[in-house]
């Protein structure tokens, strides 16, 4: 996934396409060209790694309240300013504490701490992603399933060769324009879109998450162009997840989502056509539960992470009309 030209390697990771000199990384911070030779320098060498609910990924139509072991590193290729985890993604992925975890290793630690499933998190998965792939071939040989939860913003070639591994993802779309792409995460739209359409296409169990910011990408006008997108590229029964901002990072001036903003965006979405709408990181009515596309039932009852009720039927239908439910059930 590199070129080499003069000694300078060329990266072929992701749509920055980062042009390395000898002993210098990449804007992850994660690859880094050791005498001509691309490396990352966090392979095998996660700074996180906890058994989460599936919910928490989020992940609402993918075997719902399952545990799910969930591990990190440093890096990432984007640079949000308002990022969640700056302490791991943006810092210097040769300072934060780490340590191996070879991927031959990572199936018989989750099977130890009860998970059936692996989620590559935290941070951007992809910088990281000889590791990513060669514990997600691991997990797999193990009979373990792959989930990545990442921004999607990677080439098409790499990303090819990943998805026969993986089994879920969550994509993170940060906000529907090419201008708030490149103002608040210096990367661009184009690509993620993308992402999100070639993993459909692969059968990967797609969910999206857009972070729903007050005056950066609140508007109707930027709220509809995702959902029309959703709607008519990846389809009305895509679940996705609006999720309430607080001051982070580079943007504790903001203030967090207004509820008033987040329920007119689950409405907006909804007239869109889509048909399952979350809101999270908030306590708002129906906001973690799922309903029947069709007649319109609860069929998952969540409180936050927590799954208290679940009567979606064994082949995955609606317990009240029969009508499929969107999702992998078991």
């Amino acid at each position: 996934m590199s070129e080499r030209t003069a000694g300078v390697v060329r990266c072929g990771i992701c749509p920055k396409a980062c042009r390395i000199p000898p002993g210098f990384s990449g804007e992850c911070r994660v690859r880094m060209n050791l005498d001509g030779r691309l490396v990352a320098v966090t392979y095998a060498r996660p700074c996180a790694v906890h058994v989460d609910p599936m919910e928490k990924k989020p992940l609402f139509h993918f075997c719902p309240g399952a545990a799910i072991l969930s591990l990190g590193s440093a890096g990432c290729n984007l640079h949000c300013k308002h990022c969640q985890n700056a302490d791991m993604s943006q810092g210097n992925p040769e300072a934060i504490s780490a340590f191996a975890l070879p991927p031959a290793e990572l199936p018989a630690l989750a099977k130890k701490q009860g998970c059936g499933h692996v989620a590559y998190t935290y941070n951007e998965p992809l910088v990281n992603y000889e590791y990513v792939r060669d514990c997600c071939i691991a997990a797999r040989a193990a009979g373990l399933r792959n989930v990545l939860v990442t921004a999607g913003y990677i080439h098409a070639k790499p990303l090819a060769a990943l998805l026969p591994h993986v089994d879920a993802a969550n994509v993170d779309i940060k906000g529907f324009s090419e201008a708030f792409y490149r103002e608040v995460c210096e990367a661009s739209l184009a690509p993620v879109l993308a992402t999100v359409q070639q993993m459909i296409a692969a059968r990967v169990h797609v969910e999206i998450t857009n972070l729903v910011i007050p005056t950066l990408n609140d508007s109707d006008d930027m709220l509809d162009g995702l959902f029309e997108w959703l709607a008519g590229h990846a389809g009305c029964e895509i679940p996705l997840h609006l999720s309430r901002f607080f001051p982070a990072f580079r943007m504790t001036h903001l203030p967090p989502t207004p509820l008033a903003t987040l329920l007119r965006a689950r409405t907006r979405a909804r007239a869109a056509g889509l048909k399952h709408v979350y809101v999270g990181n908030a306590e708002v009515p129906d906001g973690d539960d799922t309903f029947c596309a069709g007649c319109g039932a609860r069929v998952v009852t969540r409180q936050r992470y927590v799954v208290t009720a679940n009567r979606v039927t064994p082949d995955g239908g609606c317990p009240e009309c029969g009508r499929p439910v969107y999702g992998v059930w078991s």
